[in-house]
């Protein structure tokens, strides 16, 4: 098996922890917050980020132990894909849990971060520290929702 068409050969149930964490491209909104209207339910994302996401390199910065810091932490499994309807329409687990494959500028085929970087599908440089928001809705914003390709 061609390790680098691993996500074509097996289901998501069959793939490796290893293989399952590199499906995430590093993008950093799953650490946005995010507010959804009571009464519509329409999702908001906002630029207000976890605490733990470093702004720039768009990683945990505490990932091994995140849930110590922040328990409210969701890890992305196969068993809650499915209601994890907040996760953005480019993200990898939810783009192969519905049947698509991963967009050309994940680094799996890029073979670095830098093409999505460039496209700003990252959070990179566009977020601000949870705690120093007042009122979440004040940071509402669109460019998460991008999914170029």
């Amino acid at each position: 098996m061609n390790k680098n068409t691993f996500w074509k050969e097996k289901t998501l149930a069959e793939l490796t922890l290893d293989e399952w964490e590199q499906l995430c491209d590093g993008c950093g909104k799953c650490c946005l917050n995010k507010i959804i209207d009571d009464d519509t339910d329409e999702l908001y994302y906002t630029n207000a980020a976890c605490k733990l996401l470093d702004n720039q390199a768009c990683h945990c910065i505490h990932y091994a132990n995140r849930f110590d810091h922040v328990p409210s932490c969701t890890k992305v499994t196969l068993e809650n894909i499915a209601e994890l309807t907040w996760l953005p329409d480019s993200c990898a687990y939810r783009r192969l849990y519905l049947g698509r494959d991963l967009p050309s500028w994940h680094p799996l085929l890029s073979g670095s971060k830098q093409a999505m970087h460039d496209l700003g599908i990252s959070v990179r440089n566009k977020t601000v520290n949870e705690t120093k928001v007042k009122y979440l809705e004040d940071h509402i914003v669109s460019w998460p929702l991008k999914d170029c390709d």
